[in-house]
């Protein structure tokens, strides 16, 4: 079952893994400490930046990889500025309350997962995982037993999902009797999880012994096919985010976009 797109490689395709999940995470740690709206929608539009012109992908599948965050971002933003407490009341219908600080908390929370989603999904969109895992074996020391295991389980995903589309096709040909409305979703999932639950055990348990007779449980130092190592992409990709961050701190002092945001707690 293919699924993956065609995508045009790019500089940020050839950053380290490592670098990057190193990266996401700091950067995670950023923007929760982050509570001024300026400097949340500087480093958001920031973030934003690399994702549309180097992640390879063409705009309308970005957009379509990104309408879950997009709704995200609009339900969480909504929802904090209708419900949210404030003393400068903009606007009231019944329970719906909008106040100035609910307007702008909302906002920040919006933009704050907006970017989270952003340079989650300019990772997932630039980094394969074979060269994800083959990075933490051979930068973190992860023993290759672990790694393997789970690339494994990442290449078993396709065939799950492909098996899951025969068994629908093959419960559909046999038809389906008509069954009560609470205990019909009862009857549906035991027909579709226990036949995918024993096929997937008989799969893991052939590639446990498969790489058990590999030596993959062994200690001694392996050699791989692919080399993963430290770049001067992985510099570039550093140093604009720490850029960005320090841009975002800077221009949210001097040039502020929001007045009266600065601590949106």
């Amino acid at each position: 079952m293919q699924v993956t797109f065609m995508y045009r490689e790019t500089w940020l395709h050839r950053v380290n893994p490592s670098v990057k999940l190193i990266l996401s995470i700091a950067l995670f740690i950023v923007v929760v400490l982050i509570h001024n709206l300026n400097t949340m929608i500087y480093l958001t539009t920031g973030s934003l930046i690399p994702l549309v012109l180097f992640s390879g992908h063409p705009l309308k599948r970005l957009l379509l990889y990104a309408s879950p965050f997009l709704l995200i971002f609009v339900s969480s933003s909504t929802g904090m500025m209708m419900f949210g407490s404030g003393s400068k009341l903009w606007f009231q219908l019944g329970f719906i309350k909008i106040t100035e600080e609910s307007f702008y908390r909302g906002l920040h929370l919006g933009f704050r997962g907006l970017q989270v989603a952003s340079v989650g999904l300019l990772f997932s969109l630039t980094t394969r995982p074979v060269a994800l895992f083959y990075s933490m074996m051979q930068q973190w020391n992860i023993a290759p037993k672990y790694a393997y295991s789970f690339l494994a389980a990442l290449r078993m995903i396709p065939v799950i999902l492909e098996e899951f589309q025969t068994l629908r096709h093959a419960l559909k040909v046999r038809g389906k009797k008509k069954r009560s409305l609470f205990t019909g979703w009862y009857v549906t999932l035991r027909m579709y999880a226990i036949p995918l639950l024993a096929q997937s055990i008989r799969r893991a348990h052939r590639t446990a012994v498969a790489m058990e007779a590999k030596r993959f449980s062994s200690l001694s130092q392996r050699t791989y096919y692919y080399r993963i190592t430290y770049t001067k992409w992985d510099l570039w990709y550093v140093g604009y985010f720490a850029i960005l961050v320090f841009l975002s701190y800077y221009l949210s002092a001097v040039w502020p976009l929001v007045g009266g945001a600065a601590d949106v707690r």
